[in-house]
């Protein structure tokens, strides 16, 4: 059977990794533990009931227990019954657990989608990684069909003494580097596509490509926005700042519970039991009871209440509280500082934009300069009056000048997509 080739557009990838990221189902599945905490918390609140029996046979000497005596022979006992407790008051820790897993639920979603936008991230980088690489390999092929075309003009010179032997060899020389330019593009771009290929847990490298070939810088209007809206807004979606204020939310949920120890704990009971022997007689006849009449001469209920008081238990209520505030106070400055980073990503992008905006400029002023430069040194070096060593030089200076535009592109479009994510845009290539 032939695996068929597949060309994936980036929300295929990003479509693709959310669902079969290995972290991220490790994620999904602390988050079904912090469902099933949520469940627990609401059982501690309702009150138990349990069922118990117990038959046993004795030989010998035993205490029958229907006369509290010390017979000897053999007796079959049974008892069996049920109960109920429930806590009426524990300092209100219940509640406090129950709020506690459902914030708890709530933190672990914020992580998940947090990871779901890292991920989405490092797909759309990997994603115009091969996009450039595969315009890189593109201008190197059209470089190498054009020094073939200047080789066969050269080789025409030579011929007719216009240059000398020399200028040939140069030119050779040129092709051949640009032949190893393109088996060194080709390569990254086969590199590229296994990076993505990983990042989406796929191992048919052979047939995995994208589905562009080049993308065009799109059109944004994101430098209309100054760095403190971009960040005020981030603040009200990003899931990192979500999840770090829950984790507060949660250190004050602890608090709530560690104080609650130091209150008494008040809970109420009900239980019935009832109990059988084989040695259990009638007092007046001597005869042996049935099963049924035992049991029901033989039951009884037992309620209450029931009150624990914590009067001293070695400081550790105390030190609980104590470390409880700790926490508190250590979740709120990593609050803070994951704001502070926010902020300062969000800044860095901001710059990152318009100098890589500057700079794809300059490079597209550059390259049309050294294109015109070597227009000109080629029509010098067609009528002789240029050596192919220089010839070659500014042929070279075209190619680092293409090579530097692929990459400030790139660069700029990737940087562009960031900060629009900070924004809240979603990251596409259309």
């Amino acid at each position: 059977m032939s695996a068929q080739k597949k060309n994936w557009t980036l929300e295929e990838c990003v479509t693709y990794a959310v669902d079969n990221n290995l972290t991220i189902e490790q994620y999904e599945l602390d988050l079904d533990n912090a469902l099933i905490d949520r469940s627990d918390a609401i059982g501690d609140m309702l009150p138990n009931f349990n069922v118990n029996g117990r038959i046993s046979g004795n030989s010998g000497l035993v205490l029958d227990q229907s006369r509290n005596q010390q017979v000897t022979g053999t007796i079959t006992t049974a008892s069996g019954g049920f109960g109920s407790s429930v806590t009426l008051f524990d300092g209100l820790r219940n509640i406090h657990r129950l709020n506690r897993a459902k914030l708890n639920a709530l933190a672990n979603q914020y992580r998940l989608d947090d990871l779901k936008e890292d991920i989405m991230l490092a797909v759309a980088n990997a994603y115009l990684q091969i996009l450039s690489n595969k315009e890189s390999l593109k201008v190197f092929r059209v470089q190498y069909a054009e020094t073939l075309k200047d080789l066969e003009r050269s080789k025409e010179l030579v011929a007719a003494g216009v240059v000398p032997q020399g200028d040939l060899l140069e030119i050779e020389a040129t092709l051949a580097n640009q032949e190893q330019q393109i088996v060194n593009g080709e390569n990254m771009v086969l590199i590229s596509r296994i990076n993505l290929a990983q990042l989406l847990q796929i191992t048919d490298y052979e047939n995995f490509d994208i589905s562009k070939e080049e993308f065009d810088i799109p059109p944004s209007n994101i430098l209309d926005n100054t760095p403190k809206s971009i960040f005020e807004k981030a603040l009200t979606f990003r899931n990192d700042i979500k999840f770090s204020l829950s984790n507060v939310e949660l250190a004050l949920k602890d608090l709530q519970i560690a104080k609650g120890a130091v209150y008494p704990t008040v809970g109420a009971f009900i239980n019935y039991g009832t109990q059988y022997s084989s040695e259990f007689r009638n007092p007046s006849t001597g005869e042996r009871i049935p099963f049924g009449d035992q049991l029901y001469l033989t039951d009884g209920i037992s309620y209450g209440l029931q009150v624990n008081i914590p009067v001293f238990n070695g400081f550790s209520t105390r030190n609980g509280v104590q470390r409880a505030k700790i926490n508190v106070e250590r979740f709120r400055l990593q609050h803070k500082q994951n704001e502070l980073d926010l902020e300062t990503n969000i800044n860095q992008a901001y710059v990152d934009v318009t100098s890589f905006a500057k700079a794809y400029e300059a490079a597209e002023k550059t390259l049309e300069a050294r294109r015109l430069a070597y227009e000109y040194s080629k029509d010098r070096f067609d009528v002789g009056l240029m050596n192919s060593f220089d010839y070659s030089q500014a042929q070279s200076r075209v190619d680092n000048a293409e090579a530097e535009l692929i990459r400030t592109k790139y660069d700029y479009i990737f940087r562009l997509k960031v900060l629009e994510f900070y924004f809240g845009l979603p990251i596409t290539l259309d």
